[in-house]
């Protein structure tokens, strides 16, 4: 379902009408959360659902095949898989820290939607996280701005974050890595 820029509004003028201060949305794809704030307006936070993608070695030819994509016909699931596939040759391939085998069994974070990676809710603030610190699944470990909206990215699994991708206010394509998490062992 793709909502229009009429429907948004339609569904913020509905709210502004109603008593309610705080409006939460959950559907199998993302969580939206609204919060009315002094003065009238509102502050959203949302969450993309999606499953972690637990990252794995990948040959030489992977890589340059998940870069270069498929041709023909394929399934959903097949285009699910090679997302996955692509996220982990990416963050596999980056090379930041090492080599790829000492990423083996690493969970990536990635990102939610194409946008700018900020690594604090606010300029001047503290870090979400640090390399090193431990995560739950839900805890925000950075905010992805699309279209002057912060999106909150969450963990995803529980973990010691294990290296950070992105710079704080580099650009992020959908799916790329922001973070690597350590899962316990």
């Amino acid at each position: 379902m793709e909502l229009s820029n009429e429907d948004v509004a339609d569904i913020l003028a509905l709210l502004d009408s109603l008593p309610y201060n705080e409006f939460d949305l959950q559907t199998p794809r993302f969580r939206l959360t609204l919060r009315r704030v002094p003065g009238g307006g509102w502050t959203e936070e949302s969450q993309i659902l999606a499953d972690p993608v637990a990252i794995k070695p990948a040959a030489d030819g992977a890589k340059a095949g998940a870069r270069a994509g498929t041709g023909g016909d394929v399934g959903a699931g097949e285009v699910a898989g090679a997302r996955a596939d692509a996220v982990a040759a990416e963050a596999a391939g980056r090379g930041a820290t090492g080599t790829e085998g000492e990423r083996d069994g690493l969970v990536a974070v990635a990102a939610p939607l194409p946008g700018t990676f900020y690594r604090a809710p606010r300029p001047g603030a503290a870090p979400f996280v640090e390399v090193g610190d431990e995560v739950g699944e839900d805890t925000v470990v950075a905010i992805v701005e699309t279209m002057k909206l912060m999106n909150s990215v969450h963990a995803g699994t529980r973990g010691r974050v294990a290296e950070i991708c992105l710079g704080n206010a580099e650009p992020a394509a959908q799916g790329a890595t922001l973070m690597l998490i350590e899962p316990p062992a």
